[in-house]
C-alpha cells in the first residue's frame, strides 16, 4: 500500500474550458501501423484537422483453443493499448466476436486491462467475454 497521497484532479477539472476540436473514435483496423513514427504523423494530422482521438476501438477474436493463438491476439491488443496511449485517447474498447476458451482469455485480457490502467486509459470490453477487475 502506498503512503503517498493521490493527487486530487478536481481543481484541474473545475478549471477546464471547452476546446474547439472534434472528438473522434479511431478504428484499430484503419491504423496503418502502431509504429511511433506513423502514430506521431497521425497525431499531427488529427491536430491539424482539429480532431482529438477520444477512443480507440479494437475488434478481437479468440476463436482457437490454443495458448499461442490467444497470446498472439493479446499481444496485438496490447500493441493497440500502447498506440492509444501514444495518441492520447481516453479509452480503448475491445469488441470480442467469439471466444473458444474463456478461461484462457480472461487472464490475458485482465493483463491488458492492467496495462491500460498503468497507461492512464480506460479499458472497455464488449462482446463474448467478461472478467472481474
Amino acid at each position: 500500500m502506498s503512503t503517498t497521497p493521490s493527487p486530487d484532479p478536481e481543481p484541474t477539472i473545475e478549471r477546464c474550458r471547452p476546446a474547439d476540436v472534434t472528438p473522434v473514435i479511431l478504428e484499430a483496423a484503419d491504423l496503418e501501423s502502431t509504429a511511433p513514427e506513423y502514430l506521431r504523423d497521425l497525431k499531427r494530422e488529427l491536430a491539424d484537422s482539429e480532431l482529438v482521438p477520444a477512443r480507440l476501438r479494437v475488434e478481437a477474436c479468440f476463436d482457437e483453443d490454443c495458448s499461442l493463438a490467444t497470446q498472439d491476439e493479446v499481444d496485438r491488443i496490447r500493441g493497440y493499448v500502447r498506440a492509444g496511449s501514444f495518441l492520447g485517447v481516453g479509452s480503448v474498447t475491445v469488441s470480442i466476436d467469439r471466444v473458444e476458451n474463456a478461461e484462457k482469455v480472461r487472464p490475458a485480457l485482465a493483463a491488458c486491462a492492467e496495462r491500460a490502467e498503468r497507461e492512464g486509459l480506460v479499458f472497455d470490453l464488449a462482446g463474448a467475454v467478461e472478467f472481474e477487475r
